[in-house]
């Protein structure tokens, strides 16, 4: 792989400007981080792939942040913006938690862009989308605090493994947000409902996730597998949101053998 990325700047439909970072060379597998965090979500895992495009959401890293409406749809025109700069016209997608609501609207709206679809630890969004409990929420609201960072941790990964690889991690949020922006990534993941074009997604379909994930529940996952057409899943047993991190290489791994 080569140790100099192609990075660069593509420009929405409304003029914002959104970075984006492309390693390696072959068919490029596009990766989707999660709400209000930035590229470096995949730094850990960028190398377990041979050509990887990451970007920076709009409101994160070197992106621009309009003070204007943000969601998950917008986010999925986005990534088109980006694979139209970079002159790719078909991809692989990975997206996890956010991102993989991202990939949803991407697959389902543009399914001549997707080759093969993998989410991750997320979604479908809606009244039939299974919510995070109360508790869940409630420590997520104090993320400014000490204790919210520490909550967030013990939601991405499991004591022991914590124990073992201290940090830094890269999951815990983009630094340097403006206000708005978080709230519009908030608003953004909250409000996602893709039920009605799951069916749609004609891309060969990989849901993982943590059967112990309680941010995004683990029995979200049955339901994608179900909704998406020949969809398959795996469960990683006892790991939480972060499995891609905490089960690498065993996640990634899965995830090269699916895209083949």
């Amino acid at each position: 792989m080569s140790t100099l990325p192609r990075t660069g700047h593509a420009v929405a439909a409304d003029g914002t400007r959104l970075a984006y970072q492309w390693h390696g060379t072959g068919r490029p597998l596009v990766l989707l981080a999660g709400q209000a965090n930035d590229h470096t979500w995949w730094d850990r895992m960028r190398g377990d792939f041979p050509s990887t495009i990451t970007m920076d959401y709009r409101g994160t890293g070197a992106s621009d942040a309009p003070d204007s409406a943000y969601s998950t749809t917008g986010f999925a025109e986005d990534v088109i913006a980006v694979l139209d700069e970079l002159g790719v016209g078909e991809a692989d997608v990975y997206g996890t938690s956010m991102g993989g609501r991202v990939a949803q609207w991407v697959a389902a709206r543009y399914p001549d862009r997707v080759r093969r679809l993998v989410l991750g630890c997320t979604t479908p969004g809606g009244k039939h989308g299974v919510e995070r409990s109360n508790d869940v929420r409630l420590a997520l609201a104090r993320r400014s605090s000490v204790e919210a960072r520490e909550t967030l941790e013990d939601l991405m990964y499991t004591p022991a493994w914590r124990a073992a690889n201290p940090g830094p991690y890269r999951v815990l949020g983009a630094h340097g947000m403006p206000p708005h922006a978080v709230r519009g990534h908030l608003v953004a993941s909250n409000t996602h409902d893709a039920w009605d074009v799951l069916p749609k997604i004609s891309a060969p379909t990989l849901v993982l996730h943590g059967d112990d994930d309680l941010l995004a529940p683990v029995a979200n996952a049955p339901l994608l597998t179900d909704r998406i057409p020949d969809a398959r899943m795996h469960l990683f047993a006892g790991a939480r949101h972060a499995y891609f991190d905490e089960c690498r290489p065993e996640s990634s791994d899965l995830v090269s053998d699916f895209l083949g």
